[in-house]
């Protein structure tokens, strides 16, 4: 193994936690991530189950989402309120609602409104009965797509987040979910930034508290039960830049509110997005053994782009690491080393680097006189 010379460089690893320094929050459970770079800017208890409340309502308008997008349903389509899901999910369960009444057929659009803006227990139902049978079936269906989707932390029984044992996920599992109905969706993500919505001539506002107090904000979704204590999943842009942030057990309504606000500005304030690495960059050239060309360029397949501390961006270092000797032939793009980037923490990245241009090998004469130099000079 080979080891380049060290570089000083901005740069900071993606797939862990920054340092979070002297900040802290009041939530139980919370994550801040970069939305561009999958940066955790600030974790607490990210990866441990918890009582999602209403924001386990993303992974039902995820699934709605995507049946939206293979043509399964339209917003035109229209579904039948039960008796279960009025009696469920209606005013007389005391949670929150859209009132619709039994009989009733709405559009999925507005059983979407209903969901995202109201946080309608009624419309999760309404649309868990009409794509799965039943509000059980439909779990089936949140478990099986969290599993596709690569959430580890996440369970469901039913559709709405009301309390169960078996509805669980992670801070993580939800910053997750949420940066995939953005990336995914963003035909249908405006939804999250309505603040008012009316239904059965019963006019209700948006709970998410970020998209009356911070300019930017724009979603997610928020939760509330005795257990979960108040939760958030919220995003927010500034200068080009979006960041997610969850928190849950919180103790009212104001503290989430002042808590996910001043997590989000942390966010923005302390930290930014710094392109390192350019794509077709040539960051060394290396000897080939047995090639017509006696060293092959290692270049950066693509941009690299690392959330970094704003203070902190020129105390890192990177060096080249390969196998020696890199033997031909050789394929142009093929991975012929990475670089090392480390943080002033220790924390490593490797990123491939690949060769810039294809080397064949020598033919048998040529292979021949380069063992005898080498025999005979040491020199390769």
């Amino acid at each position: 193994m080979k080891y380049g010379k060290m570089f000083l460089l901005a740069a900071l690893l993606s797939t862990v936690s920054l340092k979070s320094y002297a900040f802290d929050t009041a939530a139980r459970n919370a994550i801040l991530m970069d939305y561009d770079t999958g940066a955790y800017i600030y974790t607490k208890n990210h990866d441990v189950q918890m009582a999602p409340a209403s924001m386990s309502k993303l992974m039902t308008i995820y699934i709605l989402f995507d049946k939206l997008r293979d043509g399964s349903l339209s917003l035109d389509d229209k579904f039948t309120v039960s008796e279960n899901a009025w009696r469920k999910g209606g005013a007389a369960s005391g949670g929150s609602t859209m009132f619709l009444k039994i009989g009733e057929k709405v559009p999925v659009e507005d059983l979407l409104q209903g969901i995202i803006v109201q946080s309608g227990n009624d419309a999760c139902i309404v649309a868990a009965e009409n794509i799965s049978g039943t509000e059980e079936d439909f779990a089936v269906l949140m478990n099986e797509t969290a599993e596709r989707i690569g959430l580890k932390h996440s369970s469901f029984a039913n559709s709405t987040g009301l309390p169960h044992p078996d509805q669980k996920m992670s801070a993580e599992d939800l910053a997750l979910l949420a940066h995939r109905i953005i990336k995914e969706f963003p035909e249908y993500y405006h939804i999250f930034s309505e603040k008012y919505f009316t239904h059965n001539n019963i006019k209700q506002g948006n709970r998410n508290p970020l998209l009356y107090s911070m300019k930017g904000a724009d979603g997610l979704k928020t939760g509330h039960t005795e257990e979960a204590g108040f939760c958030l999943t919220a995003s927010a842009t500034r200068d080009g830049r979006r960041l997610i942030g969850v928190m849950a057990g919180m103790n009212s309504n104001k503290e989430r509110s002042e808590e996910a606000e001043r997590l989000m500005n942390y966010g923005f304030r302390e930290f930014d997005n710094y392109q390192i690495l350019t794509a077709s960059q040539v960051i060394a050239e290396v000897p080939v053994w047995y090639g017509k060309a006696k060293s092959v360029q290692m270049v950066v397949p693509e941009d690299v782009i690392e959330t970094i501390r704003r203070n902190e961006k020129d105390k890192y270092t990177m060096k080249v690491v390969y196998d020696e000797p890199l033997k031909a032939p050789i394929e142009k793009g093929a991975v012929i080393g990475y670089a090392q980037l480390s943080d002033p923490e220790g924390n490593i990245r490797k990123i491939n680097l690949v060769a810039g241009e294809s080397v064949e090998k020598m033919g048998v004469f040529g292979r021949f006189m380069a063992n005898l130099k080498y025999l005979v000079l040491g020199d390769k």
